[in-house]
């Protein structure tokens, strides 16, 4: 078999990996549940080769994250479920619904209209998923990491109106959190006021319109740099971290913080 370019040569060798017999047997073995956690890995590496501006492993990565559709897709085949066809007809189903301003009746939105606008017809939808009584927190993944699931929940919280009449109060929630973190006497009351306190944070960004799972990321990163700088400060001087004294690495800190670009 020769590699291809369309996406239906992609479809048929999961098919013969799946093959019972004549398959491979990992592959054979696998199920959702087994799968779920690469397809997370995956989504996780596209969005790192993202970080580092490199194409090159993207287009790698975005392949390694369509194997994944592919695989669950061919799963549920065999189960007599659903097929990878179907799978692109649900997503070109509901982008249609949800951008009515393009396949409708043609208008122009900012940015931040159309964000408004897909929130809404969301909602609309998990309403007609059924007419039983939901909570509005309902259909939220708990694999989420902690922070965009914390941003999610509030969001739906939000929509039906548990929210903040303004920003200061959420500030002062976050003092609040800070007092009771600075008052907790136990592991187990810190750790609990710690998470009270990054899910105020998350509350503060996501009034201000920031990504808490991005800030914390691009924090991260640029403590990383800054820590790998001042190791080579340290090593230039003749001695690595751990054996340089606790002044002389602020000093180094310090002197990576004035080095760094404008905004760093």
């Amino acid at each position: 078999m020769q590699p291809s370019r369309d996406i239906a040569g992609l479809i048929e060798i999961m098919v013969r990996l799946r093959t019972p017999e004549t398959g491979c047997p990992w592959d054979l073995k696998q199920t959702f549940a087994t799968i779920a956690p690469y397809t997370i890995e995956e989504a996780y590496e596209v969005a790192d080769a993202i970080a580092r501006n490199d194409i090159g492993d993207l287009k790698d990565e975005l392949g390694d994250l369509l194997l994944q559709v592919v695989f669950h897709a061919r799963m549920a085949e065999e189960a007599k479920e659903f097929t990878f066809e179907d799978v692109v007809l649900a997503i070109t189903e509901k982008l249609i619904r949800r951008h009515p301003h393009v396949f409708g009746a043609g208008r122009v939105l900012s940015p931040e209209e159309v964000k408004s606008l897909w929130e809404k017809i969301k909602a609309e939808e998990r309403k007609e998923k059924s007419t039983r009584a939901e909570s509005a927190l309902d259909g939220v993944p708990v694999a989420l990491p902690a922070l965009t699931r914390a941003e999610k929940i509030q969001k739906r919280a939000a929509q039906v109106g548990f929210d903040w009449p303004d920003v200061t109060g959420v500030l002062d929630k976050i003092h609040e959190e800070i007092a009771e973190l600075k008052a907790a006497a136990t592991p187990s009351e810190t750790e609990e006021e710690i998470g009270d306190l990054l899910f105020s944070l998350v509350n503060y960004a996501r009034r201000k319109n920031i990504d808490p799972e991005l800030a914390l990321r691009n924090a991260t990163l640029k403590f990383e740099r800054r820590f790998r700088g001042v190791e080579r400060r340290a090593l230039a001087a003749g001695r690595p971290v751990e054996q340089t004294s606790l002044d002389a690495l602020e000093d180094y800190w310090q002197a990576e913080k004035q080095a760094a670009p404008r905004g760093e």
